[in-house]
């Protein structure tokens, strides 16, 4: 299984050897591909091959490209991400309202618990109104308990005069890191033949990746205990890498403790299960010490 995140920050010349990411740079570095789960390429000067492209395709590495300001921009996705995608998408088209329905109230209801379990854990008398929030919760959180719950939380966390429309650091280490979480979605809806832009409640015709921010709801929480353990005095790239390693942060779930990238995969494949199976007991969601 994978599980490395590279990150070329520095120019550099990026091709593929014998199953390897072969980096020229400063020094040359090789890699395994089969080692690596995730690749960010922050620096704008950095050049690499098709070949190479097409290979991180096929193994579903998941590769991130930055701009000139080294923010996430765009990412590769590749056309093909299961054996039998045609018959996943045709699974996902027919998924019931019912199901789906079902399925959103577990993950809205996992998330607000896991902002109440945080806020508790910072002695945040806020956590006692989310706590009402998780029982006034209805079928499909059809009294958007979830906005109510986001707008308490953040201003618990960041302070009252805090919004998440504001332009500055804190908005903008929230930013890159729900990016980078989001591709790591990405990457597993798609490996698992599904499309990222049909949603379970995300339905918005400018965002084609719609059941990606479905399915990541519950792991905001994990870029939240990073930034606000940050000073923030810049956001810059020390910042930038805290946010990139929290991968690799240990997690339980299903009674094991996986890294998150990994737990990402168990949890997406355990609401694909839900979804076709029209069970959402089945959902698997992680544990974290707070």
């Amino acid at each position: 299984m994978s599980w490395r995140t590279v990150v070329i920050s520095k120019r550099a010349k990026l091709d593929l050897q014998l199953g390897f990411l072969v980096v020229r740079g400063e020094d040359t570095v090789k890699i395994h591909l089969g080692e690596i789960g995730l690749l960010l390429i922050e620096n704008t000067a950095v050049s690499l091959t098709v070949s190479l492209l097409a290979e991180l395709t096929k193994r579903k590495v998941k590769v991130i490209f930055c701009d000139e300001k080294r923010n996430p921009s765009s990412e590769l996705i590749g056309y093909y991400g299961s054996h039998d995608t045609s018959n996943k998408v045709r699974s996902q088209i027919v998924w019931k309202d019912k199901t789906k329905e079902a399925v959103w109230t577990e993950i809205v209801t996992e998330k607000i618990r896991k902002q109440k379990d945080f806020l508790q854990s910072l002695g945040k008398e806020e956590a006692n109104l989310l706590s009402s929030y998780l029982q006034q919760i209805t079928w499909n959180d059809g009294t958007n308990r979830e906005g109510h719950a986001a707008k308490v939380y953040f201003n618990a966390l960041f302070g009252m005069e805090f919004t998440r429309t504001a332009d500055n650091l804190i908005n903008a280490a929230l930013n890159y890191g729900y990016a980078i979480i989001l591709s790591v979605f990405n990457r597993e809806v798609v490996s698992n033949g599904y499309l990222t832009q049909l949603g379970l409640f995300h339905d918005n015709m400018f965002n084609q990746f719609n059941l990606s921010s479905d399915l990541m709801e519950p792991f905001r929480i994990l870029v939240d205990r990073c930034v606000i353990k940050m000073p923030l005095l810049e956001f810059g790239h020390p910042e930038k890498m805290q946010l990139v390693n929290l991968l690799n942060d240990d997690v339980v779930i299903d009674g094991r403790t996986q890294n998150v990238g990994n737990a990402i995969k168990i949890y997406c494949k355990s609401v694909f299960d839900a979804l076709n199976e029209d069970d959402s007991s089945v959902i698997r969601f992680y544990e974290v010490e707070l």
